[in-house]
């Protein structure tokens, strides 16, 4: 399972079908259940889009999956594995508002809910269902009403294509490979007339709650904010800022470039774990020292400071959950000139361990209490260094992706930075990234991906042992430092 722009998705051509979820509570009467308050990722979120919702900037993001079904459609399977889906996850029948200044959630009667097909026509060539598809998530998802996903289907006689796209107020990257395995299975078990068999999960409503509960009373000078705190003294800001020069102007969000490649193939990723395993550290650990030294050699500083997304779901019920479980943490490891793989990896390892022992704070919190000057802001107050990678193999439902096919796909409206994911399934290592489009960040990216390739190979033993001077690393495609915080 690969995350990439959803404009080079190889979908064939067919007729397109959606689902509009609708309930039958009318309004005034029924209406949603008991209200409770949203996850501190979704009010922020929820602020953002209503502070931009009259402006030339407005914020706004999905989260998308497609995945294949094999043989002739059974829409009244189908119709009836998405319905379940959507009653399995509370945060799916949810809606936002308001409530004295506090965010809301209200989910509405699962019983209470139907889906109305809609046939949208006939499409002809790959292109035209891309780009139908691209504009439609854009036009139809709001952070501001509901429902906050649309869902649909490109049908042929031989396969279907089935998409889904949420607003991010609803899930996280990692719900996506839940979304394929559970709607999946359950149209599989549609057709032969059994109930599906899927793992327990719980409700992210109640995992919003609890957190809630438990961070709504921090203050700006409890010990738990200690580790955030000396990151912060010793970056000179709250926020690590991206070391490369964007060409961006402060307060400025920008159009995006969305771009995804491949760093390595099945055997190389299989010969930089081990390369990695072998240094003392993981894969994960490997490709963030491989980034911090192209960022090193490109200009950046010689310590690499970043946020990290990391996953809240553990191995109990949310692992199977749809949701926002994601909290992101500051990192920072030594990367001087002359540092070795093994070197590298022990200042990643060591630096993973003490993040990890801090998790438990949400980061929107720490932003509100540490960084008040920006928190008011709609976006990061300037180009931040964001890392993530996950392992997609170790996702619900991984054994069957070669059957379904399934492709992650993010979209942001506007940035002022750059965003990198790394993913790992079993066709290879591979990155997505979303930046400002300027021209001078079309150049900074571009070699960057151009050394982290070459990196990331010679990690592998796939690649050439000699680099290039660092002279000439700074030099291509005219790369600066950024000033922020340096």
């Amino acid at each position: 399972m690969r995350q990439f722009p959803l404009e080079t998705l190889d979908v064939a051509p067919g007729r397109l079908i959606e689902w509009q979820l609708r309930s039958t509570d009318a309004p005034g009467g029924g209406g949603p259940e008991a209200a409770r308050r949203a996850s501190f990722n979704q009010d922020k979120h929820f602020t953002a889009a209503e502070q931009s919702r009259d402006s030339d900037d407005q914020v706004a993001s999905w989260i998308a999956v497609t995945f294949e079904l094999p043989g002739p459609l059974d829409q009244a399977a189908l119709e009836e594995a998405l319905l379940s889906f959507v009653r399995r996850h509370e945060v799916l029948r949810c809606a936002f508002q308001r409530l004295a200044g506090d965010l809301s959630c209200a989910s509405y009667d699962p019983g209470g809910l139907t889906l109305d097909a809609v046939e949208l026509g006939e499409f002809t060539t790959t292109e035209a269902v891309r780009g139908f598809l691209a504009a439609r998530f854009r036009a139809t998802i709001d952070t501001l009403a509901w429902p906050l996903f649309t869902m649909g289907a490109v049908v042929r006689d031989a396969c279907s294509t089935v998409y889904l796209a949420f607003d991010h107020i609803v899930c996280d990257g990692v719900s996506m490979p839940n979304v394929a395995h559970d709607i999946a299975h359950a149209y599989a078990a549609a057709l032969s007339g059994d109930e599906p068999e899927l793992p327990r999960t719980g409700s992210y409503l109640d995992f919003a709650d609890t957190q809630r509960n438990r961070f709504l009373t921090l203050a700006a000078d409890d010990r738990r904010l200690d580790h955030w705190r000396a990151f912060t003294e010793r970056t000179g800001a709250f926020f690590p800022p991206f070391p490369l020069d964007l060409g961006v102007e402060t307060g400025r969000l920008y159009p995006i470039v969305n771009d995804a490649c491949t760093l390595l193939d099945a055997a190389g990723t299989a010969a930089f774990d081990q390369a990695c395993r072998d240094a003392g550290g993981k894969p994960f650990m490997g490709v963030m020292a491989a980034l911090a030294r192209c960022l090193r050699e490109a200009g950046g500083p010689d310590v690499y400071r970043a946020l990290m997304p990391v996953s809240e779901r553990g191995d109990g019920p949310w692992r199977h959950a749809v949701g926002w479980f994601v909290n992101t943490m500051p990192i920072e490891f030594p990367v001087r000139a002359g540092m070795e793989l093994p070197d590298l990896m022990a200042g990643a390892r060591t630096a993973f361990a003490e993040m990890i022992r801090h998790i438990d704070v949400p980061f929107v919190r720490a932003w509100e209490l540490l960084a008040p000057e920006h928190f008011a802001a709609t976006s990061w107050p300037y180009p931040v260094n964001f890392f993530s990678y996950i392992d997609m193999r170790r996702c619900p439902g991984a054994a069957h992706h070669g059957v379904w096919r399934p492709t992650t796909h993010v979209w942001s409206s506007r940035a002022n930075g750059a965003c990198l994911w790394f993913q790992r399934d079993e066709e290879g290592l591979h990155m997505n990234v979303i930046h400002v489009d300027t021209p001078q960040a079309r150049r900074t990216m571009a070699t960057l991906e151009q050394g982290l390739r070459r990196t990331v190979r010679e990690i592998a033993g796939t690649g050439p042992a000699r680099r290039p001077p660092v002279a000439t690393l700074r030099q291509q495609a005219g790369i600066a430092p950024a000033g922020v915080g340096r």
